[in-house]
């Protein structure tokens, strides 16, 4: 890697004006984050007069942002999904690996291989292992 990175030019093919600006503190700033832009995906430009705190405004779009996504979600599991997912305790927008990491951790946890013996966990087991195998095989997973 160190010597992949010693050959490597950053600045290669650069006029010294450019060379300059990339050098710059403020490079890559020039522009209205992203939080800020009208187009940042949320919604329109939040209405800043209509808040005391522009934190206010900020976290009112993160909101709907997160009800959208909610909504985006429910859309994509059925019912029975959507309780299998919160019997794993996994978010909306969990994708396969998360599914496997979070059925892997939990089988450590209730299995009573893993616990000394302890069966008293089996119930929990069950339903674990339930949602898992209704996941692996649900069409959002795939």
């Amino acid at each position: 890697m160190r010597q992949f990175n010693s050959g490597y030019d950053y600045f290669e093919g650069m006029s010294a004006d450019e060379i300059l600006r990339a050098q710059s503190p403020l490079h890559g700033w020039e522009g209205p984050t992203r939080a800020f832009r009208p187009d940042a995906g949320v919604d329109g430009v939040p209405g800043w007069a209509d808040f005391a705190d522009p934190l206010e405004a900020i976290s009112g779009r993160a909101r709907a942002h997160v009800r959208r996504a909610g909504a985006a979600a429910s859309a994509r599991f059925g019912a029975e999904e959507r309780r299998a997912i919160e019997v794993l305790g996994l978010g909306p927008d969990a994708d396969r690996k998360a599914l496997r990491l979070r059925y892997t951790r939990l089988l450590r946890q209730y299995h009573p291989d893993h616990n000394g013996g302890d069966h008293s966990h089996s119930a929990r087991l069950q339903s674990v292992v339930e949602a898992y195998q209704l996941l692996r095989k649900a069409a959002a997973f795939a």
